[in-house]
């Protein structure tokens, strides 16, 4: 069978080249030929599990509740997408970036998209149970921030926030799953998290600019325009003092400091490097958001270990 539904900006990867093309709709749904989503919903739940990893005197996370973490990700990140492309069809073929994905383009029915988003998010709730009461109860009050994000650019040059307390929602779950409640720390990690979601969300709307404002999408990119570097520095500024805060309530040590500043200094130099007028750099900069991600929770992981 041939494929023709490749979407255009996510080409050349293992879904486009080794999936079956029956399934090559759905994946591409799913957003699994562009992962760093994923990282980017994972992420706050691993920061908060080796957070309160910290917090506890443990020497590191459990390591079950990562990979449960990891696998509620990819299922939550797909059913967000999907149900983020059902919301957005008729927008998405408006725009020139969107207009390939599977409902626009035809490869798959909305109908067929609603029956996928319900599998996932099944898949989602087999992982939640697994948890603590508190934390299931917690996982399930995320849905709302997922429901409400796409209709959010409609009405406000802020929906970045809403996608901010979707994708950051993480950052309560590691705690809420190790303590079964949440206490400070978790919360100053969860607003932490919002700001850096707002920053780099941004730096990502800036391919869409021209196209969105054509049809009447708002969003921070328009919105900060020009301002768009000083605007970040301020978001980053406040994700990083944020989290700070939130370590050193948790009793966090000198290598939770030294991955925080490793993280500051990553997103000085993604504020140092963009150009808004280059959508290339742009994706490639928000994508680089999972290396600094990263480098934060290596800082925790072995501040708990040390």
């Amino acid at each position: 069978m041939s494929d023709t539904g490749r979407v255009a900006d996510a080409t050349g990867n293992w879904v486009d080249t080794h999936a079956p093309v029956f399934a090559r709709p759905y994946l591409r749904l799913a957003r699994a030929d562009r992962p760093i989503g994923s990282w980017l919903l994972l992420i706050p739940c691993w920061w908060s599990a080796a957070l309160a990893a910290i917090a506890a005197g443990k020497s590191g996370p459990d390591p079950i509740h990562l990979v449960l973490f990891a696998i509620g990700a990819i299922a939550m990140r797909g059913a967000g997408c999907t149900w983020n492309d059902l919301t957005d069809r008729d927008l998405d073929a408006k725009v020139e970036r969107t207009r390939s994905r599977p409902i626009p383009s035809g490869q798959v029915t909305p109908r067929q998209a609603f029956l996928f988003l319900i599998a996932q998010a099944l898949v989602g709730l087999a992982v939640l149970l697994q948890f603590n009461a508190f934390a299931i109860a917690a996982g399930i009050a995320s849905l709302a921030t997922v429901v409400i994000y796409p209709f959010l650019k409609r009405v406000t040059h802020w929906p970045q926030i809403g996608l901010g307390l979707a994708f950051s929602w993480g950052a309560l779950m590691g705690w809420a799953a190790e303590f079964g409640r949440l206490d400070a720390p978790a919360i100053l990690l969860y607003a932490g998290s919002i700001s850096w979601v707002i920053a780099y969300d941004t730096i990502y709307a800036h391919q869409d600019r021209e196209d969105d404002a054509m049809i009447g999408i708002k969003s921070t990119a328009i919105l900060f325009g020009e301002n768009t570097k000083q605007a970040l520095m301020i978001f980053f500024a406040a994700a990083v003092v944020l989290i700070g805060i939130a370590g050193w309530l948790a009793n966090a040590g000198l290598w939770f400091a030294g991955g925080l500043l490793a993280f500051a200094a990553h997103l000085c130099w993604q504020v140092w490097r963009l150009d808004t007028n280059n959508p290339d750099l742009c994706l490639t900069l928000f994508k680089s958001n999972r290396d600094a991600g990263m480098i934060l929770f290596a800082g925790m992981l072995l501040d708990a270990a040390l």
